[in-house]
């Protein structure tokens, strides 16, 4: 049986829009976890027509509110670590979902075979993988999902 990301994909997904804030963003991450019962650290960023231009993950956020320096502070006793959090999740609120995502998204067909999606996968390190029809979002293959799907072939 030819196993292909329309197999795996999944179709109940949250879409962000470029123009929302990221603390919109992170509430958002939230209610999709909880209605989900899964735990969602991405989404898809589509346009007013729906057509996928980016993507967001809780990676792209964190690098976001991290200190671009922090690597060289070392043990710097000084530093009030608390009034840089504080102040860097406040920043972030006046930021945009369209100013830090990921625009260049490696996407995938229906048809696309599972071994190319993992293979996809592991090449890039990504996580999730949008499907698409045309321009048209249409699922998105998670890394778990795949793994799982595959582990079910193993069983059997």
């Amino acid at each position: 049986m030819k196993a292909t990301a329309k197999d795996v994909m999944y179709t109940k997904f949250n879409t962000l829009r470029p123009d929302i804030a990221i603390s919109e963003a992170v509430r958002t991450f939230r209610k999709a976890s909880e209605k989900e019962q899964k735990k969602v650290f991405g989404m898809m960023v589509t346009d007013e027509a729906g057509r996928l231009i980016g993507m967001i993950s809780m990676y792209d956020i964190l690098l976001f509110i991290r200190p671009k320096h922090i690597h060289i502070w070392g043990m710097m006793e000084d530093i009030d670590l608390e009034g840089l959090v504080d102040n860097a999740c406040k920043k972030a609120k006046s930021i945009f979902v369209g100013d830090i995502m990921t625009t260049d998204v490696i996407t995938v067909k229906p048809e696309t075979h599972l071994m190319m999606v993992l293979d996809i996968m592991i090449k890039k390190h990504v996580r999730r993988i949008p499907v698409l029809d045309g321009e048209k979002a249409i699922g998105i293959v998670y890394i778990s999902d795949l793994f799982y799907h595959l582990l079910e072939r193993l069983d059997s």
